[in-house]
């Protein structure tokens, strides 16, 4: 009955039956989360490890044995204790309410120093009150010896608390975002990361550090607001001689062939006077820039030539009689079964053109105005499936041939790339068409190719084709 009587018994026989269960209950739940994947598992595993352990021993201690709770001991075990639940608690609140953030939300947004920042607050009340209420501290005489050391260290470390103070207020306003690309008076690039004192900007050729203070004491562009909304303007200059009109298409005709492109936009070239032009392209990504400059420039240098235009007043004499000659006697002549006297009327009539790599050579639902015979390069055959996707026909090497569906006024059912830089001669159907027709083997030949790869297009269109 004395024991019964105790208070020591209930708070030991709660302790006894309390701490198995809760760890078993605990233990299943962790697993569960564990599981599951879930963000609260390693606060779960915290609570069952360490939290109920330590708060159980600390009630057999002070409530059970009687241990006073001003003994040096039993502070210690509480300040530990309190530290662990405020460890709890901080992780618990980052866990459900930071880190599973969707995309877009307020709480993504929001900027990892500030949550920095409010955790060493938090932090710091959580040992204010351990202190307080645990060792006897006067919290208030503490602060204000913090303070005045505090203003002693400003003093001393004004201009880096200065950049820590521009920071915070620059980040509230949210210019920016980690991935953004900014343009400053100093660099251009894209913003790797941001911490207390500095903006980490990747420029492509270095990493280049620039202090909070003088980023928010400048102006900058931030370059992917809003998205997809990133211009490239080119300007180029032609010869006087060349038709705007012409210039302005061929232009234009490149820029929607670039990879780069926004998707569903159009690019739109117009001449500003003295000989030049300039095309604005819409790109996917300010990261895109210097891939599609860099692919604009070398694409028109091909294009200008073929269409007889003077890119920076350059003439071309690449298709001269010699390199056609050539040509049509180790190309086009076994293709076509030509003799002397054919190859005789075939030279004025043919030219010698060159394609940039991966360059567009024909468009799928084009009508070839004639046919076009590969001297060097190799050029591939793509077909694009019902769901969009590309998928390779067949590459052609040095000696094959394009544009059948000339002779046949079909328009193409696959598109050709240039795989590198491809040289060819180039033949208008009314030229071919009379030497085709005469050879019946021939003929025969060319819509036995044609039906070969106008099936493969289709069979590649229904699925059964593979590349």
């Amino acid at each position: 009955m004395s024991i019964l009587g105790s208070a020591w018994f209930y708070w030991a026989l709660g302790v006894v039956v309390g701490l198995p269960v809760g760890i078993v209950v605990l233990t299943e739940l962790h697993r569960s989360l564990v599981r599951r994947r879930s963000r609260l598992a390693g606060q779960v595993g915290l609570l069952c490890n360490y939290v109920l352990p330590l708060g159980a021993l600390l009630l057999l201690i002070v409530n059970a044995t009687g241990v006073p709770a001003g003994d040096t001991a039993v502070r210690i075990l509480t300040t530990v204790f309190g530290f662990l639940v405020l460890v709890l608690l901080l992780s618990g609140l980052n866990a459900t309410v930071f880190a599973g953030a969707p995309e877009g939300s307020w709480r993504k947004r929001i900027p990892v120093i500030f949550l920095d920042v409010a955790r060493f607050v938090l932090i710091g009340a959580g040992l204010a009150v351990i202190l307080s209420y645990v060792w006897g501290v006067r919290v208030a005489g503490l602060f204000t010896a913090l303070g005045v050391t505090s203003v002693v260290i400003g003093l001393m470390l004004q201009n880096s608390v200065g950049q820590i103070v521009s920071g915070l207020f620059m980040l509230f306003e949210q210019p920016f975002q980690i991935n953004d690309w900014i343009d400053t008076t100093t660099a251009r690039g894209r913003i790797v990361e941001v911490n207390w004192r500095a903006v980490h900007i990747e420029t492509g050729s270095g990493l280049r550090i620039t202090p909070n203070a003088v980023l928010a004491g400048t102006p900058f562009t931030n370059l992917s607001r809003p998205a997809g909304a990133h211009e490239l303007a080119m300007t180029t200059k032609f010869s006087d001689a060349d038709s705007p009109d012409r210039v302005c298409a061929m232009l234009t005709r490149v820029a929607s062939a670039l990879p780069q492109l926004l998707a569903g936009d159009i690019p739109m070239s117009e001449p500003l006077g003295d000989a030049e032009y300039c095309t604005t392209i819409r790109l996917d990504s300010p990261a895109d820039e210097r891939a599609a400059k860099a692919t604009f420039l070398r694409w028109i240098w091909y294009a200008a030539r073929r269409e007889g235009l003077h890119l920076d007043g350059a003439d071309d004499d690449f298709s001269t009689p010699e390199r056609i000659e050539n040509a049509l006697r180790t190309v086009v002549a076994p293709v076509l079964r030509l003799n002397d006297s054919d190859r005789a009327s075939l030279l004025s009539r043919a030219r010698i053109v060159r394609y940039g790599a991966d360059e567009i050579v024909e468009y799928a639902g084009q009508v070839p105005a004639g046919m076009t015979f590969l001297v060097s390069g190799r050029v591939r055959l793509v077909a694009t499936t019902d769901e969009g996707l590309d998928v390779l026909i067949s590459t052609l090497d040095e000696g094959s041939f394009l544009g059948l569906t000339a002779l046949t006024r079909q328009p193409n059912l696959a598109s050709a790339y240039a795989l590198e830089e491809v040289t060819a001669v180039e033949i208008g159907r009314e030229h071919i068409e009379h030497l085709v027709m005469r050879e019946p083997l021939l003929l025969h030949d060319f819509g036995h190719i044609l039906d070969e790869r106008q099936s493969k297009v289709h069979r590649t269109r229904r699925g059964e084709a593979t590349g």
